[in-house]
């Protein structure tokens, strides 16, 4: 394809400073079973290119379906229009030196089995079994489980001379119960909505641990029934690496988006309460607070070579000691702001322009184990698995709550709590970072449904965080 596509370059004739062409190939298969009957078994597949081009600094585009020749100079033409007419009021001019250089590469997710390994009536065993194995009494009143599996090629020349190729392998799971007495109706997930999602292939999919996790599962919904509120106190919060996911999505990951940042998703994601002066300077949170960005991490959702319009991918630190370094902004957003940035101009489909998003955002371990972090507790509340969440247009104000708690007494976990929920501003809540655990808490985890853009993207988004201890934070439970 990469042959194909550069001859077809050459042969465009259009008077453009440059043009871009990334081509993507995608089939992906979504199977569901609810209460042991499969509800969906579906396959869909679709191929198509992004034409970029750039015009006295300004940059066009236009999404074409056909790879052939003709319709790729008619899109070509497009996008030229499209930047010759809009080149008056652009923001910014560009030049391909610096938001588009040459670069020459490839990606392959790692895995071990491919997706067409086991049958589709074989992943449909594992399913209704998995939902069969949930219902742990007759108290459980639904259960689900879910794969979906993508395979994702892209192929990115340019007139520039570069010539990328990516070939990714993604796979999400998702099982969860919901348990009812009376009135009272608690779900329990395995660490959240579809937070299994990585790299990878079927080997992900029914791993040794599956059929314990499984049954722990089923297990817990049903031990939330008879749990008591989840008090309302200022106190001690730990949260598993599963909430530290949504944690860092939300109050690291989307306030540090540059183009967040220059206003350009103010009227439909909103802003940030980060300003373009703070980088270098702002303290965000405690020493302990480390975040990378890092698409290099091997099985991780987002990782990558390469961004989607070249740039390489590298581990950066956004935070570090908790001061503000870097933000979550492409090539072009930070010859926009003149603040460093990183290779993160991603789209979820051939038929829209890569824009600022996260890819994989990761706590860096710090020091102790899980039983040292909590061993001079006397009280506090340890809380799992994101159930939903709450945060303001400036990803300043938040209120989070979570599947699953235990009260922590004297430095031990005791009784389990239900409805946990905790609330805070985004510098107080990091500023009250008092422990990250170590390596042996770290787990990563992912989400496949990060929105933004207009028109709207949903991305593939790793997070990776050890387990973590908050002090004096505002907690309480499901009636308030």
């Amino acid at each position: 394809m990469l042959s194909e596509l550069t001859k077809a370059i050459n042969n465009i004739t259009v008077a453009a400073d440059w043009v871009g062409i990334r081509a993507v190939k995608e089939t992906s298969s979504h199977r569901n079973v609810r209460d042991r009957i499969p509800q969906r078994n579906g396959k869909s597949s679709t191929i198509g290119a992004m034409i970029e081009v750039l015009v006295d600094g300004c940059i066009g585009y236009a999404a074409t379906n056909s790879l052939q020749q003709q319709d790729l100079q008619t899109a070509v033409e497009t996008a030229y229009k499209q930047a010759f007419c809009a080149k008056e009021w652009s923001i910014y001019k560009f030049s391909a030196a610096t938001a588009r250089p040459k670069v020459v590469g490839e990606y392959c997710s790692p895995y071990i089995k491919s997706f067409d390994s086991i049958s589709p009536g074989d992943i449909n065993n594992v399913l209704i079994d998995t939902c069969k194995t949930l219902k742990v009494s007759d108290a459980i009143v639904q259960t689900v489980a879910e794969i979906v599996t993508t395979e994702r090629e892209t192929w990115f020349v340019s007139s520039n001379g570069s010539e990328v190729y990516q070939k990714f392998m993604f796979i999400s799971s998702y099982y969860g119960a919901t348990a009812q007495d009376g009135g009272i109706v608690q779900q329990r997930t395995s660490k959240g909505w579809h937070a299994h999602t990585y790299q990878g292939g079927l080997e992900l999919f029914s791993d040794g641990e599956l059929w314990h996790r499984v049954q722990q599962t089923g297990e817990e919904a049903l031990e939330l029934l008879s749990a008591p509120e989840c008090p309302d106190i200022r106190t001690n919060l730990v949260l598993a690496p599963d909430q530290m996911m949504l944690q860092i999505h939300e109050s690291v990951g989307h306030p540090l988006e540059i183009d967040r940042i220059l206003g350009d998703e103010r009227n439909y994601a909103g802003g940030s309460f980060v300003k373009v002066g703070d980088f270098g300077h702002l303290v965000y949170g405690s020493e302990l607070m480390n975040i990378t960005f890092d698409p290099t991490v091997p099985g991780e959702i987002a990782s990558y070579g390469f961004d989607d319009i070249g740039a390489v991918a590298t581990r950066e630190y956004l935070i570090q000691g908790g001061v503000l370094q870097r933000g979550v902004g492409s090539l072009e957003s930070q010859a926009r702001a003149g603040i460093p940035g990183v290779a993160c101009a991603r789209a979820c489909s051939w038929n829209r322009p890569a824009i600022d998003r996260m890819a994989n955002l990761n706590l860096e371990p710090g020091e102790g184990t899980f039983e040292d972090a909590i061993a001079n507790i006397e009280h506090g509340v340890y809380m799992e698995s994101n159930r939903s969440w709450s945060i303001d247009d400036r990803r300043y104000k938040f209120q989070f709550g979570c599947e699953y708690a235990k009260l922590i007494e004297n430095g031990k976990l005791t009784k389990t709590l239900r409805n946990p929920n905790y609330r805070a501003t985004t510098p107080e809540f990091w500023g009250s970072l008092v422990k990250v655990c170590n390596s042996s808490t770290w787990e990563m985890y992912g989400t496949p449904f990060c929105g933004k853009g207009e028109p709207n993207q949903a991305i593939w988004v790793g997070h990776g965080s050890p387990a973590c201890v908050f002090a004096n934070v505002e907690v309480f439970g499901g009636g308030n």
